[in-house]
């Protein structure tokens, strides 16, 4: 007779759906079983300093994949969970699929004050939390967990598992399919009536969101919009999904753009959005009132939120894009001539680009943030680099002058805008894409948040590129802060970044000279050629300026 097979501890059962869903890495921070459980399986933990950077990494992850990988993260119950809530809230406001695993208490200590429990706590910020309450459940658990991260909007997705869970048995026998992903499209007489619309329209916009990215609809886009001549604009989370040296690029929209955007925005008789939310927030571009808008969105929740619809067009943005495109070719079958709009773009852009081009060659010391980032652009091999910013300055001063080639180059976000997002972005970039080039552009404020983590990109051997704006100031806040300032220092930061890199056992050099910059940039890129993870740190002037409309 055979010997029965062993029984699967729940563990052993998770880790073995984690790896038959295709998770290869795990993010976390001790202490949580399911490191040890993946690791016997050969998915690979990547240990955090904290908890927000694991989140952020597992952010990317998703981003760069197009959620045909899930990212994952795993934190201890209590602290952990707490620590970890500000990143499932950003990826939740950006609408990023994430698998979050925390710890919780034990079952019958999980619901008692003062008790952290995630799954109540975090469910105001994801899909769906729920928590592992009996062994036979944890097929069933997975399987709708897995569904909504594959499935419709993107969001985080909680499932938490007690302390007193992990030497349960599953019952035998273990089953476990990987779940299917399947897509929507719009309704057709609704596609016919955009389509006329487009027709039509004397001076039509597109507006591009990060939807684009998630279908993989770039050549949709692209063949849409030379098909009937219009400029492209696209969100700061779709940025990169449409090529920004394209005659019909209008760049990308934020608090900062270029001056193409407020000047094709204001003109336009027609505004097609497609894979966006339209969501108003301070830190998108705004969109005018009064105008006829076409609203293609993955999500029904998000029509007529924030600007008011006339069409609506609900379902994934590839498959949107085929239909309209499908009806458009019934009545135009060769290109329209977009010289006259290109023309337009390209003399806006030009005059725009003399205002700014001060700046952006400026010979100041301490440096113009504005010339690094120009130099960085005009160093890097753009096509095989990703870059990404983070909040406030960096965001601003990079956004608006940095030119997308490729989709998925760039990760772009501000619906939320945590300091020391970028860092994990990066780290997670260069996980999915170790022949790229990866950077995260931040600032004196950003690096006070999650710099301890450089560390783990030395440690965990990921070699990313940082590029540190120092100012030694919170020079955005200087405006609104003046007698603080004044009287008590307030928006004053200290710090030798370089050192603290070197100290880590990373690249670590700091630049003040406007000559140094490209030298250093390409020393930094040799540096993470040779797997040592660089951070350049440039003693930037107290730049306030942006570009807005």
């Amino acid at each position: 007779m055979a010997a029965k097979e062993r029984s699967m501890k729940v563990g052993e059962a998770i880790a073995e759906i984690l790896k038959r869903e295709g998770i290869e890495i795990l993010t976390g921070y001790p202490v949580n079983h399911l490191i040890e459980f993946a690791a016997a399986v050969d998915i690979r933990p990547v240990m955090v300093r904290q908890e927000r950077i694991g989140l952020h990494m597992a952010d990317a992850i998703s981003r760069l994949t197009s959620g045909r990988t899930i990212g994952a993260f795993c934190m201890q119950h209590g602290p952990g969970s707490e620590n970890a809530y500000g990143g499932v809230a950003q990826c939740y406001g950006e609408s990023v699929p994430v698998l979050v695993l925390p710890m919780g208490y034990a079952r019958r200590l999980a619901h008692i004050d003062p008790n952290f429990n995630s799954t109540a706590a975090m469910r105001s910020i994801t899909k769906s939390a729920e928590p592992i309450m009996l062994a036979s459940e944890v097929g069933n658990i997975f399987r709708r967990a897995f569904t909504r991260l594959r499935n419709g909007r993107g969001g985080p997705v909680v499932v938490e598992i007690p302390s007193d869970m992990w030497n349960e048995e599953v019952p035998e026998p273990f089953e476990y399919t990987p779940v299917l992903t399947t897509r929507y499209g719009p309704d057709p007489d609704h596609v016919k009536e955009a389509a006329a619309m487009l027709l039509a329209a004397k001076r039509p916009v597109i507006y591009a969101g990060q939807g684009i990215h998630y279908a993989r609809a770039w050549p949709q886009l692209q063949k849409l919009a030379e098909l009937l001549a219009i400029p492209v604009v696209t969100s700061l989370g779709g940025k990169s999904s449409f090529p920004e040296t394209h005659p019909l690029s209008l760049g990308s929209g934020g608090v900062a753009m270029p001056r193409t955007v407020p000047h094709f925005l204001k003109a336009a008789d027609l505004i097609f959005g497609i894979g966006c939310s339209f969501t108003e927030s301070s830190f998108a571009v705004a969109m005018p009132k009064g105008k006829t808008y076409i609203h293609a969105t993955l999500d029904p929740n998000h029509l007529n939120k924030d600007v008011r619809v006339q069409v609506g067009l609900v379902g994934d943005a590839g498959l949107t894009l085929d239909a309209v495109l499908a009806e458009v070719g019934k009545t135009v079958t060769t290109p329209r001539d977009a010289s006259a709009v290109a023309a337009e773009i390209k003399e806006v852009r030009a005059e725009w680009l003399a205002k700014w081009m001060p700046k952006l060659t400026s010979n100041d010391t301490p440096l113009s943030p504005y010339r690094v980032l120009w130099d960085l652009m005009h160093t890097v091999d753009v096509a095989n680099t990703i870059i990404t910013h983070d909040a406030g300055s960096p965001r601003d001063q990079l956004s608006p002058f940095w030119q997308a080639t490729t989709p998925l180059s760039y990760i772009g976000w501000g619906k939320t805008t945590q300091l020391g997002y970028g860092l994990g972005l990066a780290m997670g970039a260069k996980l999915v894409h170790p022949d790229k080039l990866c950077i995260n552009v931040w600032g004196d404020a950003a690096i006070g948040f999650t710099g301890m983590d450089f560390e783990t990109a030395v440690r965990e051997r990921i070699p990313i590129l940082s590029i540190l704006l120092n100012n030694f100031s919170m020079a955005i806040e200087l405006k609104v802060m003046p007698i603080s300032t004044e009287k008590y220092r307030s928006t004053d930061i200290s710090g030798d970044y370089a050192a603290m890199a070197r100290a880590f056992g990373g690249y670590g050099e700091r630049v003040t000279s406007p000559a140094d910059i490209i030298p250093a940039i390409r020393r930094g890129i040799e540096q993470t050629r040779n797997g040592v993870p660089a951070l350049l740190e440039f003693i930037t002037g107290k730049e306030t300026e942006v570009s807005r409309p």
